[in-house]
């Protein structure tokens, strides 16, 4: 990568969400480090501050990260774009919070893009954000994406008005090239 390709995301002000427990660790570092690496400044936002767990395959503990500022005192005006990792238990977590689907509701609503991966779409069927999109996901997550209103397809990246998805580690590679492209793409 270039040094002009590494820093086309300068400026751009990244929110992922982590949650208290549960959150994939690969969905988080991975796309955190592929936004800071393009230039992006990225801040962990979540339910409450503080240091979390991360998991490996959904059960296996992982190493912690910080979680910097509480989703209730940020706003959708501080951020660029979004990441919302997956995680079977964080998902369910991120969805089941209030403030954080009103968050996310508000930012996608705001014309802002967010990428979201593996059962990360689960915020966007609570957020009413899946209707009238084309969505991937885990596979498991299919029928909630469609009785959402979504259409769901099984493909490694889909991009839909802003919204990025992709259905598991699998295809971190082809979500983080995506994510950078999308938000150097809205941020221009």
């Amino acid at each position: 990568m270039s040094e002009s390709e590494q820093q086309r995301l300068d400026g751009v002000s990244v929110g992922i969400l982590l949650a208290p427990e549960g959150s994939e660790e690969v969905e988080f570092v991975e796309p955190r480090d592929a936004l800071t690496d393009a230039g992006a400044d990225v801040e962990v936002l979540g339910p409450e501050t503080g240091e979390v767990q991360t998991v490996n395959n959904d059960l296996e503990e992982s190493d912690t990260y910080e979680v910097e500022r509480d989703i209730a005192e940020a706003s959708p005006d501080d951020y660029d774009a979004l990441v919302v990792p997956g995680g079977t238990v964080g998902a369910d977590k991120l969805r089941a919070d209030e403030e954080t689907v009103q968050f996310l509701s508000e930012h996608v609503e705001a014309g802002k893009p967010v990428g979201v991966i593996c059962h990360g779409p689960w915020t966007l069927v609570e957020a009413d954000l899946a209707e009238g999109r084309t969505l991937t996901s885990y596979s498991s997550l299919e029928t909630d994406v469609e009785n959402a209103g979504g259409e769901w397809v099984d493909e490694e990246v889909v991009v839909d008005d802003g919204v990025i998805t992709s259905r598991n580690p699998d295809d971190l590679d082809a979500f983080c090239e995506t994510l950078v492209e999308e938000f150097a793409d809205a941020a221009a």
